[in-house]
């Protein structure tokens, strides 16, 4: 590693050692981010699922995906509000098949959603939960809770498709996570049951994150570890994926962790990026002792390209809007790239 992406490591670590452990620990599993309804942490369990073990879950990611795009569009009036009498005003008005719950104007996709379910779907049935949801809300701190067992849905789901699944005589997948933070994605695919398939190897420049994550799973691999550098040889893990990665790095640090990431990945890569456009360049931000950037679209598949491997490119609002019909995104600046090689 040259002398730049070292200060830079270096740079990184210190930002995120300021922080104390608990808040790395919490902060990016609640509220829009909790990896149970976040959309771009569900489209990466299912680029994993499908990745082990084929196409034949496709029902249940749909219902999924429906499952985010209605429990966002809640949590949304929900930070608004804060008031667990008008998520009830709510439900009541999705039972009737009403589009307005005193004065609230309900979308036409959460009608169709609350109308449809239960619903069968791979040999199982996914409940009524919007009206477990929206019943079971309380005022906690003046803030509105959900009920676990409501948010918690498709981790029971997939728990129980996954327990069938015959892994016998079939070697683990091999996988790793650039900036794992503290096991924030992982600590929901192995809720699910599938960190009993893969080979699974989590790494961070932040030593609290490693700490975090260790304390979480003690018999998974967690280390302090660099994505400049993967002591790993070329093609040697089965897959990748990692989350909001490149918009903290220097342009030499985007080229180096991208070639890196390329060059021991042999079968795909999913990314998840927060802050992306389709702007011809890429806007570098240096916010103190790390970056902000704005990445370009055209440049990050093009990046990708020069290292083998095509993108798929999911724009998470259109996603939301042109498959299921939900208006709202909480962040029009998210996009996914699911990369196989070419």
């Amino acid at each position: 590693m040259n002398e730049a992406l070292s200060l830079e490591s270096e740079k990184l670590a210190r930002s995120w050692m300021q922080h104390d452990a608990g808040m790395l620990r919490d902060y990016l599993v609640s509220s829009v981010e909790d990896p149970r309804i976040n959309l771009q942490s569900i489209l990466t369990r299912h680029f994993l699922i499908q990745s082990v073990i084929g196409n034949r879950f496709a029902g249940c990611m749909e219902q999924e995906g429906r499952f985010s795009a209605a429990l966002n569009w809640i949590l949304k009036h929900a930070r608004s509000s804060a008031n667990p009498d008008e998520l009830k005003i709510i439900n009541y008005a999705l039972k009737q098949g009403s589009d307005n719950a005193e004065g609230i104007e309900l979308p036409r996709f959460l009608l169709q959603t609350y109308a449809s379910l239960p619903v069968s779907v791979d040999d199982i049935t996914v409940p009524n939960y919007l009206d477990a949801i929206l019943a079971g809300a309380s005022l906690v701190d003046g803030k509105i809770c959900f009920a676990s067992a409501a948010t918690d849905t498709f981790l029971g789901i997939w728990r129980v498709l996954l327990r069938f699944i015959d892994r016998r005589d079939k070697p683990l997948v091999s996988v790793i996570e650039p900036a794992c933070g503290s096991a924030n994605d992982y600590r929901f695919i192995h809720a699910i049951g599938l960190g009993d398939f893969i080979d699974y190897h989590g790494f961070d420049l932040c030593q609290k994150n490693v700490e975090n994550a260790r304390a979480l799973f003690p018999d998974t691999q967690f280390s302090v570890a660099n994505a400049f550098e993967i002591s790993a040889p070329d093609k040697s893990i089965d897959l990748c994926y990692f989350h909001d990665l490149c918009e903290h790095l220097s342009p030499e640090g985007i080229e180096a962790a991208i070639g890196e990431l390329c060059r021991v990945t042999r079968w795909g890569i999913c990314a998840g990026f927060f802050n992306m456009n389709e702007i011809p360049e890429t806007v570098i931000q240096p916010i103190d002792e790390y970056y902000w950037n704005t990445l370009s679209l055209d440049r990050l598949r093009v990046a990708f390209s020069r290292h083998g491997f095509n993108a798929r490119v999911l724009h998470i609002g259109s996603v939301l809007s042109q498959k299921f019909g939900c208006p709202y995104t909480h962040n029009p600046n998210a996009y996914t790239l699911v990369l196989r090689p070419n």
